[in-house]
């Protein structure tokens, strides 16, 4: 008999026990470090940029001196240099005075704006006339207005996207320190089971769960090492989940987690460490398996695809990134039902949906069909006291 757990309850349970763990950092180059998890902030150590650039190719002025211009009434300015790119303007511009400028160059000591040439003309002897005002700071980039020294320009736990790799090239960085990615053991345990791409003899089915435990893993930037399917016997799970335990942060055994006389994992979990819940008041997802041998955390996850899935989501990713020093982040949007769905299991359910603008057409599912997660793109929750829900109810779903 199983004493479930609320999935709050199992949440805390996992963040009082294992929330302090961490899969350590390394120092990588920025080129590899394309969704990994930031170990350290970053905060910038100099101006970026460190001049006044020009965002337009145009005239450096001040703006008091175009103010008011117009077609019939322009401003007329002498000139009084160039600046070219990647080189510095050593010249100031005065009273009645512009520069040329090119779009990225600097913009000279005392202009305060700079004019599109479209709206300049040459008029002769050095001078332009200027056929419309330009407010200060128009049309260029302050000294350190994408960083000054100080400033915290990316926090530590962020996965790090194309726009931080170039925020820290920016900064003069090659190099970066980020989250070590966790080792994720994955076992399937099964008598039923064979592995994908074999052929399937009588009562066989493939193994679904083993790639798609690797899948999430990698999605959370984990390292997944799978250690094979082992039948439903309480020695050779033992064996193979002492070999994962040894070499991984974190273990992942599926199947074998009910209370069957051959469901082995909750033997196991016993004769090698702690068991801290075994079942959740969740649908799919009841007979799940949370303890730790050595100190670290090991899953037992249903046998079920789509429930196997669920609580992956629900319950190891989480994990799984704090490791990493990081926090879950779940993107939901609004929705009504485009039709009712019962509900009266005394758990928390699961409910799979299409989602398409803001209409939301449950997906009918069993935790054995993994393809109707393939035709979901999210999904919505129906709390353990509610009866279910009618059509035109206000859901939020949780996109995936």
């Amino acid at each position: 008999m199983l004493t479930v757990k609320t999935l709050d309850d199992t949440l805390q349970i996992i963040r009082e026990r294992f929330g302090m763990l961490r899969s350590g950092k390394e120092t990588v180059p920025i080129r590899e470090a394309l969704g990994r998890f930031l170990a350290v902030s970053v905060t910038a150590d100099e101006f970026v940029p460190d001049f006044n650039r020009s965002t337009v190719d145009g005239f450096a002025v001040r703006a008091v001196d175009v103010q008011g211009s117009s077609d019939s009434i322009p401003a007329i300015l002498t000139c009084v240099g160039e600046v070219h790119m990647g080189q510095g303007s050593f010249f100031r511009v005065g009273d009645d005075q512009c520069a040329s400028v090119p779009t990225g160059g600097e913009v000279p000591a005392g202009a305060d704006s700079v004019v599109m040439m479209e709206f300049v003309e040459a008029i002769g002897g050095g001078q332009y006339a200027f056929y419309k005002p330009s407010p200060p700071g128009s049309n260029m980039i302050i000294r350190g207005e994408d960083g000054k020294p100080g400033d915290l320009l990316l926090w530590q736990g962020k996965r790090l996207n194309s726009a931080d790799l170039g925020t820290l090239s920016a900064l003069g960085s090659s190099e970066v320190s980020v989250s070590t990615r966790p080792k994720v053991g994955i076992i399937s345990t099964g008598d039923e089971l064979v592995n994908p791409g074999e052929p399937l003899g009588p009562g066989q089915i493939r193994d679904v769960n083993q790639v798609l435990m690797r899948s999430l893993v990698e999605e959370n930037d984990g390292i997944a090492k799978f250690y094979g399917i082992v039948i439903d016997e309480v020695s050779a799970l033992r064996t193979r989940v002492v070999q994962a335990v040894a070499e991984c942060d974190l273990v992942l055994v599926s199947g074998g987690t009910s209370v069957g006389e051959r469901d082995a994992m909750a033997k196991v979990l016993s004769q090698l460490g702690e068991i801290f819940v075994h079942g959740i008041a969740v649908k799919p997802g009841k007979p799940t398996l949370l303890g730790k041998i050595d100190d670290k955390p090991i899953f037992g996850l249903p046998g079920n695809p789509v429930a196997c899935f669920f609580i992956f989501n629900a319950l190891v990713k989480p994990l799984l990134l704090s490791l990493q020093g990081a926090e879950e982040t779940r993107v939901s949007l609004p929705a009504k039902l485009t039709r009712a769905v019962s509900s009266n299991h005394g758990r928390a359910e699961f409910v799979l949906v299409e989602l398409s603008g803001s209409q939301a057409a449950p997906i009918p599912s069993k935790s054995g069909l993994i393809s109707t997660v393939s035709k979901a793109n999210g999904y919505f929750v129906i709390q353990r006291d509610q009866e279910g829900l009618p059509a035109g109810a206000d859901v939020e779903i949780y996109l995936f």
